[in-house]
């Protein structure tokens, strides 16, 4: 079996919870050949993998969204778009429901430069019809290069060579998910979608907040993704997500009932099995974060919430455990404010091996905006460490149970609530029974419903299920 594996703006270059997971995944099945199409926004010289490539790993193939002759001032080929086309691209610029098989095969059967495209006639009148009916408020040469800037990153992907497998599997909507659902048009073979976000919302919250977008622009950047999002859930054979509450909001968006399965992320617990604990003589109450330094991660309010705990509680110390490098400006802001606030006892790790910090923690925290099902939790669970964490994502679902009475495994906290936030640090921090009976619930819940290897079985047997249903047809 040969199968796509299809991941943006992560593995094998970003470490955290999706790069490991895809990492988990393709050491689970070691008879599988996996060739990894992952996309980027632009080339990157400096760029290092950060895992180790599993053998069956036959080809790591990179598309990236800025890479077009776009940028290129030569002379190309006039693009005309034949009635049918026009309609499509018409409908997918500035209306609903566009007819996405349309718009695959016209980049999949004529070489395009998307300079012509993007350039031509036919692209000027659709902005300018739709200009002149919403947008005559605002000057007209600004609106048609905002319109060229939004799509031009769809077009690549759109425009990029393909790959021959059995089977396309994307772990999350997006470009990512395009790029399967132009595989599936084009070569018929099954395509299966993984959620560990829920990625139309993650880029609403986005752009609601950018400053890179202006405000008068932000419901057709909002509606692009939206479309996007409908065209994976379209073509798309399977849809995953992590729990429950993801999967009714898949169907909300559009997904087809019967195409959703709920697979969960998991851990092996057995290798966090003697790990290295707290050092003798340590008499400090260690918080450790397991996250990637970046917006989303709200570091900011978890440091505020700390120093305010802190001033009641000399003995805690801040760990923060992972990459800095992902969003650099915020990352050196974070370092910022610990020296303006003049923080004591807060280390920035950079990224590490968390089986070799995990166990030194007390306790664990987690201040997101926007999550999934985090991995950091669960492995928290697996060392047999509390958690406190924001009311995001199946965050509750984690710490306080679902389908279990083992009790709770933390605390939940309100998004950047700073005060109460800081309450459940000193209520842990002071109480050695509850963080150990927390902790061992946790381990029980894990155990029971968050095992990666039967995490990973469940993928094997959706991939034996849908190439097998390919070859009966």
């Amino acid at each position: 079996m040969k199968v796509c594996l299809i991941v943006e703006g992560a593995y094998p270059y970003v470490t955290g919870g999706v790069s490991s997971w895809v990492q988990g995944l393709m050491l689970s099945m070691p008879d599988v050949e996996f060739v990894v199409q992952t996309i980027a926004a632009s080339p990157d010289e400096r760029q290092q993998f950060k895992y180790k490539i599993p053998s069956n790993v036959s080809e790591i193939q990179e598309v990236y969204l800025l890479d077009d002759d776009y940028v290129d001032n030569r002379t190309q080929k006039k693009v005309s778009l034949t009635g049918e086309e026009y309609d499509a691209f018409e409908n997918l610029l500035f209306e609903s429901s566009p007819d996405w098989g349309v718009i695959i095969r016209f980049f999949a059967e004529k070489d395009v430069s998307l300079n012509a495209l993007l350039s031509g006639k036919d692209f000027f009148k659709m902005s300018l019809d739709y200009y002149n009916a919403n947008f005559r408020r605002v000057v007209f040469s600004d609106f048609l290069w905002t319109m060229r800037s939004l799509y031009l990153p769809l077009f690549t992907i759109l425009k990029s060579r393909t790959e021959r497998a059995d089977l396309y599997h994307s772990v999350s909507s997006g470009y990512a998910g395009i790029w399967g659902s132009m595989q599936k048009c084009l070569h018929g073979a099954p395509f299966l979608m993984s959620e560990h976000g829920l990625y139309t919302r993650e880029r609403e919250e986005e752009i609601i907040k950018a400053d890179w977008v202006s405000g008068i622009y932000k419901d057709i950047w909002i509606d692009q993704f939206k479309k996007i999002g409908e065209c994976c859930y379209e073509y798309a054979d399977r849809v995953v997500s992590l729990f429950d509450d993801a999967r009714a909001f898949q169907i909300e968006l559009g997904c087809a009932k019967e195409k959703t399965v709920v697979i969960p992320n998991g851990v092996d617990y057995r290798k966090y099995e003697g790990i290295p604990g707290k050092e003798a003589g340590d008499r400090g109450i260690n918080i450790g974060a397991v996250l990637r330094v970046t917006p989303i991660k709200d570091v900011k309010t978890m440091l505020s919430a700390f120093a305010l705990a802190r001033n009641k509680n000399p003995k805690l110390k801040l760990w923060i455990m992972g990459s800095m490098e992902e969003a650099k400006e915020y990352a050196q802001e974070c370092r910022d404010m610990v020296r303006d606030m003049e923080i004591e006892n807060v280390v920035f790790t950079g990224t590490i091996d968390v089986k070799e910090y995990i166990g030194k923690m007390d306790f664990l925290i987690l201040t997101s905006i926007s999550e999934g099902q985090p991995l950091s939790i669960l492995e928290g669970f697996a060392a047999k460490r509390p958690c406190i964490a924001t009311n995001v994502g199946n965050s509750r679902g984690l710490i306080e149970g679902e389908r279990d009475d083992y009790g709770h495994a933390g605390y939940i906290v309100p998004v950047m609530g700073v005060s109460e936030i800081a309450r459940a640090i000193l209520r842990l921090a002071e109480n050695e029974t509850e963080r150990r009976k927390m902790g061992e619930a946790g381990y029980r819940r894990v155990r029971a419903y968050y095992d990666e290897e039967d995490v990973f079985g469940k993928y094997r047997s959706l991939y034996e299920e849908m190439t097998k249903s390919r070859e009966g047809r």
